[in-house]
């Protein structure tokens, strides 16, 4: 069993969503590992979504916070 978020690390070069029409380049700034944490719902309403794994400054100057599943080494 491989451990999630394997391969990756803080100052690595990467893309975001790779294979999409939305893939670009950047490197990792921040993992937040175990601190990513879980949605919150109160009753019905949807209030929050899950936390991100990694904090990623794009090349374009944009930061973005994806899982690992969204990210390739680049």
């Amino acid at each position: 069993m491989s451990t999630p978020g394997a391969g990756f690390s803080v100052d690595m070069p990467v893309r975001v969503y790779p294979g999409t029409v939305a893939e670009k380049r950047g490197v990792v700034i921040d993992d937040f590992g175990e601190m990513a944490g879980v949605g919150v719902d109160v009753a019905d309403k949807h209030i929050v979504g899950p936390a991100r794994r990694w904090a990623v400054r794009l090349d374009t100057g944009e930061l973005v916070f994806v899982d690992s599943d969204q990210l390739v080494a680049g």
